[in-house]
């Protein structure tokens, strides 16, 4: 027997189908005799009408959130309807979401008044996509027999009171599940819990910011001290590269914690970001598996790197993104213009994606996404105003139309001359890199290229990428567990 905590994402529980497909699933580990917490994303497409509900009553447009609102009951009245036989058990689970449709009505009406949605109150807005569809799963696994309870996750994981992307505390949101929500596991229910919401101390609803759901169920996983996290989503695994950018894109057997971050983080949508914080120092392995083909075995995500014939695993790209470059030959000895730059950019609400430095100190630059770059380069002027009119920085460029490609690689380390032959097959196919970054994990290399070089590079790219994997299929390479 297995303790396993598995998430389902959007599309997973995006229709009456995929909710049954989500329900067999469990059903098939719960009947193997493992215990299992359940963490549920909204329906697709349910949180970008939150979101839209929330702009309409900000402008007071009561026709516009109405509509959304009952938009909403349709949708999960009819998976209720589909999943549901029993009249008075379909009854009750439509009384629940009416319930929560009604507060969720009330909530809107409440931002009509004031005239703006904050990011506290958007916050509470955006938790009914998960309460809605926790409940819809839940009372369909037990009009099946089976002992399941819908559990609002704001319960067990405690945040700090950063609205929209809010920081788990620790100590706190593990005590709670720990003595809460273990002994439920223990006692054979099977616990449905609310992805992407967490609560203040004093018990404010806070989201962990957009695909926080994976975030939750590692935090679970993590503190349930779990034997495997499986993500079900809607591919069969981690891609070698985007299919939509390369269809010779193939599945990897396995990846490390370190491989699968720098992915997650530089464009692989198959994971967020975080997700692998609270279960590398448990040594948790995760699977990233497909909902609408269980008999596929996924990847799995490990601890150990993976020997391998060749470096390169994957290749991934960030589209819509800028490039931002403060130069001057006055900046040479200059302390403390790096720093000053970063934070201005922090302060603008920007995340910096990358990083390039010229060794005489006369340049640097970095890549925000593209929506903040012009507010980022005025923040960045204005902090740097001072050295800018005393000719120290000759200026603050901003260059649009590039994106981030990183190749990802374990075996990169201690390997010479990966990024020679990297940046020899781009030359080889006229492509221009714009600046270049590699981090002492040497993990990974990122470089930027203009827009329309992309399918070339990645393309160009990948094919190391898929010379890895079939090696490792004709050498016998597998998971080092």
């Amino acid at each position: 027997m297995a303790r396993l905590t598995m998430k389902f994402g959007g599309t997973s529980v995006g229709s009456p189908e995929a909710m049954a497909q989500v329900i067999k699933s469990i059903g098939g580990q719960l009947a193997a005799g493992h215990e299992v917490a359940v963490v549920v994303s909204a329906m697709a497409g349910v949180t970008d009408m939150l979101l839209a509900s929330a702009a309409a009553a900000a402008k007071g447009d009561r026709e516009g959130y109405s509509s959304i609102n009952a938009a909403l009951a349709d949708k999960h009245a009819r998976a209720i309807t589909a999943l549901i036989a029993d009249p008075a058990e379909r009854e009750a689970a439509q009384g629940e979401a009416r319930q929560l449709l009604a507060e969720h009505q009330e909530l809107c009406a409440a931002v009509q008044v004031l005239g703006e949605a904050s990011p506290r109150i958007t916050d509470s807005l955006l938790s009914f996509g998960e309460r809605l569809s926790s409940r819809v799963i839940a009372a369909a696994l037990c009009a099946r027999g089976l002992t399941a309870a819908q559990v609002d996750s704001q319960h067990y994981i405690i945040t700090d009171n950063n609205f929209g992307d809010a920081e788990p505390l620790w100590q706190e949101s593990e005590s709670r599940i720990v003595e809460g929500l273990l002994p439920q596991l223990c006692a054979g229910i099977t616990p449905i819990l609310t992805g992407f919401i967490g609560a203040t101390p004093d018990g404010v609803l806070t989201t962990l910011g957009r695909g926080g759901s994976d975030f939750s169920a590692a935090i679970f996983a993590a503190c349930l001290n779990s034997d495997e996290l499986i993500i079900w989503t809607d591919v069969d695994g981690v891609m070698t590269a985007d299919p939509r950018v390369d269809s010779r894109a193939r599945v990897l057997p396995y990846v490390s914690y370190q491989e699968i971050g720098e992915l997650a983080f530089y464009g692989a949508k198959v994971l967020h970001p975080k997700t692998v914080q609270p279960i590398i120092n448990r040594g948790i392995p995760l699977r990233v598996r497909n909902t609408f083909n269980p008999a596929h075995e996924g990847t799995l995500v490990g601890a150990r790197p993976q020997a391998s014939a060749t470096v390169i695993k994957a290749v991934t790209s960030i589209r819509d993104v800028s490039m931002l470059t403060v130069s001057g030959r006055g900046m040479l000895g200059v302390p403390g213009i790096a720093g000053r730059t970063f934070l201005a950019t922090a302060n603008a609400g920007a995340n910096i994606l990358m990083i390039s430095q010229s060794s005489s100190e006369q340049s640097f630059c970095f890549t925000v996404v593209h929506p903040l770059a012009p507010t980022v380069k005025a923040a960045v002027e204005t902090e740097l105003e001072r050295e800018i009119q005393q000719r120290h920085i000759d200026s603050v460029d901003l260059l649009a139309d590039i994106v981030i490609i990183t190749v990802v690689g374990a075996g990169m380390r201690g390997t010479p001359g990966v990024a020679g032959r990297v940046f020899s097959l781009l030359g080889e196919r006229r492509i221009n890199v714009l600046a270049i970054a590699q981090g002492s994990s040497e993990c990974s290399i990122s470089f930027i290229v203009a827009e329309n070089d992309l399918e070339r590079a990645v393309s160009s790219l990948h094919s190391l990428a898929l010379e890895t994997v079939e090696n490792d299929r004709v050498n016998g390479v597998g998971s080092p567990y």
